[in-house]
């Protein structure tokens, strides 16, 4: 190991101070549809761009030299001056219409997540999140106050869709999940894994289980009445029963509650499930020491100050499905995001 002189710590404190900086950056590119406008592909003026969004020269000029700084856009100097054109990354995830676009979990980081992480230092101290000092909401129970308002609920649905539009497939890859046809999506929001499942998987039907607004939304919203193999159960999981069914998936179901919850809702789920079927979990896993990924551990803080819940290790999901009568434990990790977890009954 090297000694303390071999790492440069000045650079290394300002790289992690602007992370900040960074995010908002393209957060506002996003907001403000810089990446929309140049979705056509031809180059523009920043004079031209603050024209069409309605902002100002000097201060777009600023927002995309910075935007080509990060790599987000690419800039062609000629005779007219600098034209910003989008880079791939940013066609591929940026833009609105693109089936892999993450424009909506950027806007909810951007006004809600980092709202409550202005409070980060209260969370640690109080152990709870903290959604009464950022919002004057009861920080009681966790998806009241997550979905506050219709929009609020709307914006995070569609963000959790983005998500899966490019996780979705690893996780439900992960294993061979051919042999369940009959598959409960517990939580399932605006229904974006459920459609990489019946995409993946053309034999099984999906059914959403939800809260009962959630579902409507998801129907009005999200997927469309000739999605025959998605079925909707409207419901609360915690305190309505859990019909029959040869799989239950529960994607970054379990990080939001304490043990004592997920234990509570597993016994369920395990009394459920027909004999020879299963529970599949998708969670991003930290390592057994707990020493990474830093992006599971950033996750953690963020159920710090938005749920009741936290990220766990593998073992520790294990213990949890063991503990409510789940056997032949797998473990699978991606490479991405979020891994997978299988237990079967």
């Amino acid at each position: 190991m090297g000694s303390t002189e071999d790492l440069d710590y000045p650079q290394i404190i300002v790289q992690y101070s602007n992370g900040f900086l960074i995010s908002k950056v393209m957060f506002t590119a996003c907001e403000l549809g810089v990446f929309d406008l140049l979705e056509s592909g031809k180059p523009l003026s920043s004079d031209a761009i603050a024209a069409r969004l309605g902002a100002s020269t000097m201060g777009m000029e600023r927002l995309l030299d910075a935007c080509v700084g990060l790599k987000l856009l690419a800039v062609d100097m000629t005779q007219e001056g600098a034209l910003y054109r989008n880079t791939e990354i940013s066609n591929i995830y940026l833009t609105k219409s693109s089936p892999k676009s993450q424009y909506h979990i950027m806007m909810y980081y951007s006004n809600t997540v980092y709202v409550c992480w202005q409070y980060l230092a209260d969370a640690v101290r109080d152990g709870r999140n903290q959604y009464e000092r950022a919002f004057g909401v009861s920080s009681e129970d966790p998806f009241g106050a997550m979905y506050r308002s219709d929009e609020e609920m709307l914006k995070f649905m569609a963000g959790q869709n983005s998500v899966w539009s490019i996780c979705g497939r690893d996780v439900l890859a992960a294993f061979d999940l051919s042999p369940f046809t009959q598959i409960y999506d517990l939580g399932g929001g605006g229904g974006a894994l459920a459609q990489e499942c019946v995409s993946l998987y053309p034999n099984s039907t999906v059914t959403i289980y939800d809260l009962p607004k959630v579902v409507q939304v998801a129907k009005e919203q999200f997927v469309s009445p000739e999605e025959h193999q998605i079925a909707f159960h409207e419901g609360d999981f915690f305190n309505d029963s859990i019909p029959e069914a040869e799989l239950y998936i529960l994607s970054k179901i379990l990080h939001d509650w304490d043990d004592d919850k997920c234990k509570q809702l597993l016994a369920k789920v395990y009394k459920a499930c027909k004999p020879g079927g299963g529970v599949l979990l998708v969670e991003s896993l930290l390592n057994e020491d707990k020493s990474g990924p830093v992006e599971t551990q950033l996750y953690a803080m963020n159920m710090l100050v938005q749920t009741e819940g936290k990220e766990r290790t593998a073992a520790e999901y294990s213990k949890l499905l063991e503990a409510a009568g789940f056997g032949v434990i797998q473990v699978k990790r991606t490479g991405k995001l979020y891994d997978a977890v299988l237990g079967r009954k």
